[in-house]
């Protein structure tokens, strides 16, 4: 399914959620609608389906919603309701989503089409009127305007302060108001409710910013009208708002914007209809309201400050790990380069002297030796050209340059050529075995024969079983008694002990010792899947 669809899904109920709003309206106004009956349905289609374009297209939404607007409402129909609201909701998604010209052109479209429905025929273009349009066009804008401005996310998730704020806008909104919740005409529950709600809005006024400092302008407007009592709570709330949207929003567009409303809105909550407006109570207003900005944007840039503090010690800290892994790789350089100048040449020099005294030789065993001691000094350097690159980019994972099981085969014969009876057991089924325990059997079986090649010599016969079966790869290397004395090869003392760990890496076990007829017996198991202690 291509991008473009992902989202059809929700505009389909969107749309079909216009259409069911309404319905609703449009059916519980069935008996004052002027429009014919058999139109609800159609007129539902009509202003509903637009909803569904208002996330892609919303300039186009909106611009068909105007019209449906004026449409309804020259049919004298109850949807036109219905497309007042949700032009509302086109218009602030296309002053959130589109550029400056098309907000414009959708403000307009919405101011002219509520300004045919709001003015009846015959009727005067009251200035109160045009005030309204002018609202349902401004309003809508700048709130998806504001929501597409920059609001920083908060960096820590500490709800203290905003628990601490909810707590203290609740209990000075319930002590300061409580008395006066029976004075207005409205139920006093519905008072109490707003109450509750303008101090609780403050919990979320740091996430939330310019939502809560529209809802506290709101309330200072509805207090101012139905409740004078409480004018003076409402007012301090939405200070309070005003400080936490100055610290939370950078703009200083949107900041001055906000300290003019507050301004303008303290001055119709303070200036009474007996009240003399002066100068110096207007500078007064103005000096106070100024407060809480000149708090929030302290500790905005505060926090800002601190915010690029903890930055630059991640960073210093980020510099100083990239330091010391580029210390790292510098030394594993030069380890590698010391590596490769001292035991390469060694090495090379060992498989050049056994070339040439190879071409020298007679055929026989001692040819055969050899030609045995160059193959496995050009083995040697190929190895050692592997653990200098792994030692110059650790990070890089080296690739198997062989089967494991071709390893196996390999190394019997190496070691049968050598002067050992290998005996191989190689069970088929460790084709379909875990490949890191194929691996690891691999170099458990090359360290075994190496091991008994150096302390049992030539002519000793040695049993070699690689098993594989639900549970994992089992290797079993076992050794009769050594036919003669033999002079031991000089032994590093890690072989076994390397074993070990790469078993014990895996989640395995594995067991060497001696064995009742004088010879020795290696016993590994390494499982399927590395278990969990």
């Amino acid at each position: 399914m291509s991008w473009r669809w992902r989202g059809v899904p929700f505009d389909l109920l969107l749309a079909a959620a216009g259409v069911s709003l309404d319905l609703l309206m449009s059916g519980q106004a069935r008996l004052g609608e002027l429009a014919p009956q058999y139109t609800i349905v159609p007129l539902a289609l009509l202003v509903g389906v637009p909803l569904g374009l208002v996330r892609r297209r919303p300039l186009v939404a909106a611009l068909w919603l105007a019209g449906a607007l004026v449409l309804t409402d020259q049919m004298g129909a109850y949807s036109s309701n219905t497309a007042q609201m949700l032009l509302l909701v086109a218009v602030g998604l296309t002053a959130y989503r589109e550029r400056w010209r098309s907000i414009a052109v959708a403000m307009a479209a919405a101011g002219v089409a509520t300004a045919v429905n709001l003015v009846d025929p015959g009727a005067a273009f009251s200035l109160r009127t045009g005030l309204y349009c002018a609202g349902v066009a401004i309003f809508p804008a700048v709130v998806g305007g504001y929501l597409r401005g920059p609001v920083g996310e908060l960096e820590h998730r500490d709800v203290t302060p905003d628990v601490l704020l909810a707590a203290g806008g609740l209990a000075y909104t319930m002590l300061s108001t409580w008395t006066s919740w029976h004075s207005g005409p409205q139920p006093a529950w519905m008072t109490g409710v707003l109450a509750v709600a303008a101090g609780l809005a403050l919990g979320v006024a740091r996430r939330m910013p310019g939502l809560v400092f529209l809802f506290h302008c709101i309330l200072v407007v509805l207090a101012d009208t139905y409740l004078p009592q409480v004018v003076s709570t409402s007012l301090v709330l939405l200070l309070i708002a005003l400080g936490v949207f100055a610290m939370r929003v950078a703009s200083w567009g949107w900041t001055a914007a906000a300290y003019l409303a507050t301004c303008l809105l303290a001055g119709v909550a303070v200036v009474g209809p007996d009240t003399e407006t002066t100068f110096f109570r207007a500078a007064v207003v103005c000096a106070l309201v100024l407060t809480p900005v000149a708090i929030g944007r302290y500790l905005g840039v505060k926090q800002a400050a601190a915010a690029a503090e903890r930055l630059r010690v991640r960073e210093s800290t980020r510099l100083t790990v990239a330091q010391m892994r580029a210390d790292q790789l510098a030394e594993r350089e030069r380890i590698a380069r010391d590596v490769h100048d001292i035991v390469a040449h060694h090495v090379g020099a060992m498989v050049l002297r056994a070339g040439a005294a190879r071409y020298t030789a007679p055929d026989g065993p001692v040819a055969d030796a050899l030609t045995d001691i160059r193959e496995t000094g050009h083995q040697v350097l190929e190895d050692l050209r592997g653990l200098i690159d792994l030692l110059r980019d650790p990070d890089r994972q080296p690739g198997l340059l062989a089967d494991p099981n071709d390893v196996i085969r390999e190394s019997a014969e190496r070691m049968t050529a050598a002067g050992l009876a290998v005996d191989l057991e190689l069970d088929r089924g460790t084709d379909h075995a875990p490949l890191v325990a194929r691996a690891s059997a691999a170099r458990i079986v090359q360290e075994g024969l190496t091991n008994v090649l150096k302390h049992a010599g030539p002519g000793t016969e040695v049993r070699v079983r690689v098993s594989a079966d639900r549970h994992g790869v089992g290797v079993e290397i076992h050794n009769g008694r050594p036919p003669t004395t033999i002079e031991r090869l000089p032994s590093s003392g890690r072989g076994l002990a390397g074993m070990r760990e790469r078993v014990r890496a895996l989640g395995g076990t594995l067991s060497a010792g001696p064995d009742e007829d004088g010879g020795w017996l290696l016993a590994a198991s390494l499982p399927a899947a590395r278990s969990v202690s």
